[in-house]
C-alpha cells in the first residue's frame, strides 16, 4: 500500500521560512516524477514545484527563487524548502507523484495526472 505523508507545515509571519517533508512508503521517490501542489482557501489547486526522474527541478513562476524542491533517496523523502513566505503562499500543501506522461508543474494541478498524493500539511502566512 502506497502512502505519502506530509509534515512540516505551520504558521509563520511574512518573510519566514518552512521546510515541508513528504515521506513515502510502498513507493520510491527516486527516479520518478514527483512534486508539490497547493490549494489556497477557496481557490483551485496549483502546481508549485516538481522534480523529474533525472533530477531536473521546475517551479511555478511566483515561487521561483524562494522555494526549492529536493529528495533524499536514503530517507525516501521529498522536501520543499520555502523562504520569503508571504500571505499568498497560505494553502494546504500536498506532495504528489505524477503519471509518467504528465511530468510537468502544470500537471500537478490535475487530479487525472496524479498517481498518488498525501493528506496535506497546512501552511499559514500572516502579514
Amino acid at each position: 500500500q502506497v502512502q505519502l505523508v506530509e509534515s512540516g507545515g505551520g504558521s509563520v509571519q511574512t518573510g519566514g521560512s518552512l521546510r515541508l517533508s513528504c515521506t513515502a512508503s510502498g513507493y520510491t521517490v527516486s527516479g520518478v516524477c514527483i512534486g508539490w501542489f497547493r490549494q489556497p482557501p477557496e481557490k483551485e489547486r496549483e502546481g508549485v514545484a516538481l522534480i523529474s526522474p533525472s533530477g531536473l527541478t521546475t517551479y511555478k513562476d511566483s515561487v521561483k527563487g524562494r522555494f526549492t524542491v529536493s529528495r533524499d533517496a536514503a530517507k525516501n523523502t521529498l522536501y520543499l524548502e520555502m523562504h520569503s513566505l508571504n500571505p499568498e503562499d497560505t494553502a494546504m500543501y500536498y506532495c504528489a507523484a505524477l503519471r509518467p506522461l504528465y511530468c510537468s508543474v502544470r500537471s500537478l494541478s490535475s487530479p487525472l495526472a496524479v498517481l498518488y498524493s498525501g493528506q496535506g500539511t497546512q501552511v499559514t502566512v500572516s502579514s
